[in-house]
């Protein structure tokens, strides 16, 4: 086999155009296309070492997703309202790094509905769109409110998941499509059964801050995958540093092999070897 790329790999990079979705390898500074492997013997290889993402020291764990544990305990973007917004404290004066929380959590967020293992609801900043949802592999997306800072977007969202899934089913996503449903109908219901919690919030931050997304069209998703599989079985690079096999598609940062599945993102900052 040829090795077509090498380098510390970060999450696929994902294009949506005309004929569905696009996905490029970044290995350091360079980037490998993945659609015209498919259907052809791919391997990637753990060349042994992970360098932190942020201080390029070498570690034996990756925390967080690329960094080592002394970034990760003193980093604003590993922080614990990284994962749970609703709880910013950036208020309080004990932010990490006020100045990244304003570039990052100081900014348009979008609350939106999505479509992967069934339908959930979500949170990105809105210059994330649509990537977020690629990177999840929903099949179907609509943003439903934007608000002013990435804690309100954690406020409505546990308003929100009181009646609707924030977390997507790993497995069944890779089993296949999940059917379709009516994104505007979830809503309008959504917002009928959470219209106090909604008129708390903007009472609490302004009209200005929380708004609901009314003309915005679903938008349909296909993905580049040829085969799924009928088992689910994940390859581990940490107990095994070659993953191999025909490469059937893609669907969010997952490698659907012949062999089994992979999230890419999961070993970001580990040096791979991609072989063709």
């Amino acid at each position: 086999m040829q090795e077509i790329g090498r380098g510390s790999v970060s999450k696929m990079s994902a294009r949506l155009d005309e004929s569905g979705v696009q996905y490029h390898f970044r290995l350091g500074d360079s980037e490998v296309a993945v659609n015209p492997l498919i259907g052809k013997t791919v391997r990637l290889e753990y060349l042994g070492a992970i360098h932190c993402v942020n201080c390029g020291r070498k570690t034996k764990t990756s925390f967080s997703q690329g960094y080592c544990y002394p970034c990760m305990t003193k980093l604003a973007q590993c922080d614990v309202c990284i994962m749970a917004p609703e709880k910013c404290h950036y208020e309080s004066g004990t932010c990490r790094d006020p100045a990244w929380g304003e570039q990052f959590c100081m900014t348009d967020h979008v609350v939106y509905l999505a479509n992967s293992s069934g339908v959930k609801v979500g949170i990105t900043r809105a210059t994330q769109l649509p990537t977020r949802w690629l990177d999840q592999g929903a099949s179907q997306a609509l943003p439903i409110m934007r608000v002013a800072t990435r804690q309100q977007s954690g406020l409505v969202e546990d308003l929100f998941r009181s009646q609707v899934a924030d977390r997507t089913n790993w497995r069944a996503l890779l089993k296949g499509d999940a059917e379709a449903v009516d994104l505007v109908a979830i809503r309008e219901q959504l917002f009928d059964s959470c219209a106090a919690g909604i008129h708390m919030l903007q009472e609490r931050f302004g009209l200005q801050a929380i708004q609901p997304l009314l003309d915005v069209e679903p938008l349909e998703i296909r993905y580049p995958v040829h085969a799924y599989p009928t088992k689910i079985v994940s390859f581990n690079l940490d107990k095994n540093p070659v993953a191999e096999g025909t490469l059937l598609g893609v669907k969010g940062q997952y490698l659907i092999f012949d062999t089994g599945v992979i999230n890419i993102r999961k070993y970001t900052a580990y040096q791979l070897a991609v072989h063709q």
